[in-house]
């Protein structure tokens, strides 16, 4: 079969594609119905802010660019070229580099949680049962004062002076 013959008979047929579904997917309901070919998935994680993934993103590329630069400096170093020396050097400071761009991405991250409210659900929920142990301990200190100055008024009822 040519091409102009596969041309004309995938107009002739015009019938909606099909696959062959494995035998761990289960049937579609209805007789006419297609398996799509792409489903959306909600991500297991959020998304990296911006910064941070700006950060990251500079971080991989200045630390691939050092273990470039480091496996140069080696293999020049066993190759004995002039070029050994200076890519030793600038391999030093590459790594000191890309150790600040790590960390960088660590302070990035550490100040975006800071400043946006990671919300925690743990600390809320202790924070609102220490409201609820305050609250109980105002009412007991309350209830405490006022049976005490009715346990005054009634020992000391008529009298001015304890004299």
């Amino acid at each position: 079969m040519d091409t102009e013959e596969r041309r004309t008979a995938s107009r002739a047929s015009a019938a909606p594609v099909t696959f062959e579904v494995a035998e761990d997917f289960p049937e579609p309901e209805a007789a006419g119905a297609q398996r799509r070919l792409w489903v959306d998935e909600p991500a297991v994680r959020p998304r990296l802010p911006d910064p941070v993934r700006t950060a990251a993103v500079r971080s991989v590329l200045i630390t691939s660019l050092t273990l470039i630069q480091a496996m140069v400096a080696y293999l020049s170093t066993l190759a004995g070229s002039w070029l050994a020396f200076p890519m030793v050097l600038s391999s030093v400071g590459s790594t000191v580099v890309a150790t600040w761009g790590v960390l960088d991405v660590w302070v990035t991250r550490q100040v975006w949680n800071q400043r946006h409210g990671v919300v925690s659900v743990p600390s809320s929920t202790a924070r609102r049962l220490r409201r609820e142990r305050r609250k109980a301990r105002r009412t007991a200190r309350r209830s405490a004062r006022t049976q005490q100055r009715e346990e005054r008024t009634r020992r000391g009822a008529g009298r001015l002076s304890q004299a």
